[in-house]
């Protein structure tokens, strides 16, 4: 790791400090891994674009993926108007939303060339969207694929769609028929107590049986469910054009499920620190920031420059960025990774001095585009492309 880490300061020697950076060697690596049980059971990929929200890299993977990566599964519908702007054309909004304005730049979007879909799980969602008879909104139905077991008493999984039955998907299905500006595309079933709790999580290692055990028992119920509203659905003569489901965490297992037409991944091609924790994911970092050495405050330690950069979701330390080269450094328990300074411990054989670069993960491979006008993208020891993020490009959509 010391060569690499010696590489990557070559790299970067005349470039202001923060700085971010992608390994195209390491993003190769990760797509082959990850495609590997798509191709093998027939799938498609769908590239999830909150989890990389770099239009190069958005094109960059999708060609790579030889026609197995199809489509963007968004997060917002405005970001989809940015995406087609950038040139795609299949795109899923993940996340419902009821503005009319968001509602009718969706409209606007569908047209012969170009089908943006967004999903829906209630009638709420359905009366909000408004297309026409020669442009239909395509709609996809979310299904709840949470763990709720001890008669529904537990929940385990991510709160999204409160359709739990195979019925109250029908239900909705028959209401979309009965518009004829709205265009049933599909379903999507995301297994997030399987795709997004890794098993190894060193942070919390006596929670890891416990993980392991819910994602044991959640498999078989997952893949009932799914089967079931599949089955249903076809039995009362409806069209599913698209299953979506599955996660970076989840990519075998969805991959194997005959029910679903695609899965998504995203995190896993870059392979922030969050991926490292999965038993079955052998994935490679592909995505750093690196920090100047500014201050050695003490025998042991030095300072860096920034590096607040701590990710959404439950808190904890997991959520922190990790040091990562050159190896062997540590956050302090006591300020972490700080808004304007990063105190480090250091090991005995490692030398750093002031000016020095401090290689780091995020924990969320996404959300460090935010703190970032642009990815260095290099390969070895050249950097071939500066790549814009949505924030370099002026863009914020959540």
């Amino acid at each position: 790791m010391l060569d690499q880490y010696e590489r990557y300061k070559r790299v970067i020697r005349d470039e202001r400090l923060p700085v971010a950076l992608v390994d195209l060697d390491a993003v190769d690596h990760n797509i082959e891994t990850l495609l590997a049980d798509v191709r093998q059971h027939g799938k498609t990929l769908r590239l999830a674009s909150k989890s990389v929200r770099c239009p190069w890299l958005l094109k960059y993977i999708t060609e790579k993926g030889q026609g197995v990566i199809r489509g963007i599964l968004s997060y917002s519908v405005t970001e989809a108007a940015f995406l087609v702007e950038q040139g795609f054309t299949d795109i899923i909004v993940a996340y419902p939303t009821v503005q009319p304005v968001d509602c009718q730049l969706l409209a606007q979007l569908n047209s012969r060339d170009c089908r943006v879909a967004i999903v829906v799980d209630s009638e709420a969602h359905l009366q909000a969207l408004r297309g026409t008879p020669e442009r239909p909104i395509p709609v996809v139905i979310e299904i709840d694929l949470s763990y709720r077991p001890l008669g529904r008493r537990v929940h385990l999984g991510a709160r999204r769609s409160p359709l739990r039955t195979p019925e109250a998907v029908l239900e909705l299905a028959r209401k979309i028929m009965q518009r004829r500006d709205l265009k049933l595309l599909g379903l999507m079933g995301y297994e997030a107590q399987i795709a997004g709790v890794g098993e190894n999580n060193p942070f919390s290692p006596l929670l890891n049986p416990v993980r392991k055990l819910i994602k044991k028992l959640s498999r078989p119920y997952v893949a009932q469910m799914r089967q079931r509203v599949l089955e249903l659905l076809r039995r009362e003569g409806f069209s599913v054009e698209v299953f979506n489901g599955g996660g970076t965490g989840s990519v075998a297992f969805a991959s194997a499920d005959p029910s679903l037409t695609e899965v998504t991944a995203g995190s896993g091609f870059l392979c922030s620190h969050l991926f490292d924790y999965y038993a079955h994911l052998k994935l490679k970092p592909a995505i750093f920031f690196a920090l100047q050495v500014v201050r050695i405050s003490d025998p042991g330690f030095v300072t860096c420059h920034g590096g607040g950069f701590i990710a959404s979701g439950q808190a904890g330390a997991d959520r922190l960025p990790v040091p990562y080269l050159p190896p062997g450094l540590e956050l302090t328990t006591l300020e972490g990774a700080g808004e304007v300074q990063t105190p480090l411990r250091v090991p005995k054989h490692i030398t750093l001095r002031p000016g020095d670069p401090v290689f780091f993960r995020h924990a969320k491979a996404g959300e460090l585009a935010e703190h970032f006008n642009e990815y260095l993208i290099i390969r070895g020891e050249t950097i071939q492309a500066r790549a814009p993020t949505y924030r370099g490009l002026g863009k914020c959509f959540l």
